[in-house]
């Protein structure tokens, strides 16, 4: 395979990216609009020009802010009550193409740092990483304000792992909601130590969840390292 080409997984993990965000044409104009105002737009001014509900124009917005399309500001008090917000597009043009690659290299280097400390203490902190990291995240999504359900946090962080290349989507399983990823942008990093790569998956579930819902306990219960089709987290 020639220096730099997408691997079959990687090629299909790149298209769920840009698929989740762009595959609705409307949500494609909406990008559009809002990349074209440099002071971006607020949900009620893309409902009336694409003649939505707000709430769908909310929806199709938050899409975009869960692949990093466009990030979010609390806008100004303009009356009594909660500030509104208002979108902006990033500058991540050169990115629309494909998600960032993952580098193996610094993957391996510093799982094999952590393969150094007591297993216990190295997923600890992998967890604690990938956790501060998904904080980061959820708060350019939804800054200083949640979801109001479980169930809608996490088909945003679904849409946030898909744009960084994890091909994830959210699942009812019996009375439980779960993230299944169908890919791992680690690659063979994630098989040699996945007691360290995989805990920071955990913590940036966790992470994101806490930001966009409250303080939940995630688990792994199916892993691509542990030789299942897919990464499945209980939630």
């Amino acid at each position: 395979m020639a220096a730099g080409a997408l691997t079959p997984d990687e090629f299909a993990a790149a298209v769920a990216s840009v698929t989740s965000a762009f595959g609705d044409p409307t949500r494609r104009d909406i990008y559009l609009f809002v990349r074209a105002r440099p002071d971006g737009a607020k949900a009620a001014e893309v409902a009336e020009r694409f003649d939505l509900h707000p709430n769908v124009a909310r929806h199709h917005l938050e899409k975009l802010a869960a692949g990093g399309y466009v990030e979010v500001e609390l806008a100004r008090h303009e009356s009594a009550g909660r500030p509104s917000k208002r979108y902006r597009a990033t500058a991540r043009d050169t990115q629309l193409a494909f998600p960032p690659r993952r580098d193996d290299l610094l993957g391996v280097l510093l799982a094999r740092a952590l393969d150094r400390l007591p297993v216990e203490e190295a997923r600890r902190l992998a967890e604690s990483v990938g956790y501060e990291y998904g904080l980061a995240l959820a708060a350019r999504m939804e800054p200083g304000e949640g979801h109001r359900s479980v169930k809608a946090a996490l088909a945003t962080v679904a849409d946030a792992l898909t744009a960084h290349g994890y091909a994830a989507h959210a699942e009812a399983r019996g009375t439980s909601l779960t993230l299944v990823a169908e890919h791992c942008p680690f690659g063979e990093a994630a098989a040699k130590y996945p007691h360290v790569l995989c805990a920071v998956d955990t913590g940036m579930v966790k992470g994101m969840l806490a930001g966009l819902y409250g303080e939940t306990q995630p688990t792994i219960e199916e892993s691509r390292p542990g030789g299942d089709a897919h990464c499945v987290t209980r939630v």
